[in-house]
């Protein structure tokens, strides 16, 4: 029987960016703020994944072809933007065109390996917390106040990286970088 991982793509900030967004962590009751070490930008989740076809993927990643760019951070919402908020995230700001070209390659190399991907609209943020249905709209509103000015230190994106996660009852997932790649032109 093959090992199966549950897979994902994503770009991981550097320690003083991951520290300056885990410090909006806040005292919102009903909120799951995700740690340091757990923060990033996912390109791609891709889900449970046979080992021979991680192997094939991971041989298609290293063909991606995006020049190293600088990202800024900075902005602060919810998801859904209607209704009740379920995420609490942080965005990154304008002039990311290699981002965005860093995802379209991202998602040709698993295409051309027969994965399956959702048609969601891409919006690239970092998953601050999970907001629990008893998350209170006057003090989310209060944080979502005080901090619409945020803005982090832009980082060098120079690589991405494909990420196993496990899941665990009652407490964060555990994210593991499987393979980094770098990026060049």
């Amino acid at each position: 029987m093959s090992r199966v991982q549950r897979l994902f793509v994503a770009l991981t900030p550097p320690p003083p960016v991951r520290a300056e967004l885990a410090a909006l962590a806040d005292e919102l009751a009903g909120a799951r703020w995700n740690p340091a070490d757990n923060l990033h930008l996912t390109l791609r989740f891709i889900g449970d994944t046979p080992a021979e076809t991680q192997a094939a993927m991971e041989e298609a990643l290293a063909r991606v072809r995006v020049e190293p760019f600088v990202l800024p951070v900075g902005g602060i919402g919810v998801f859904p933007p209607r209704g009740p908020a379920k995420v609490l995230w942080a965005g990154v700001g304008g002039g990311h065109t290699r981002l965005y070209q860093l995802r379209k390659q991202v998602d040709e190399a698993l295409l051309s390996v027969d994965l399956t991907l959702d048609v969601r609209t891409f919006a690239p943020h970092f998953t601050l917390a999970r907001l629990g249905e008893t998350v209170e709209p006057k003090p989310l509103a209060k944080l979502l106040a005080r901090h619409r000015e945020f803005e982090a230190p832009p980082f060098r994106v120079a690589s991405f990286e494909l990420y196993a996660s496990e899941l665990r009852p009652g407490l964060p997932p555990a994210y593991r970088v499987v393979r980094s790649f770098t990026l060049a032109a």
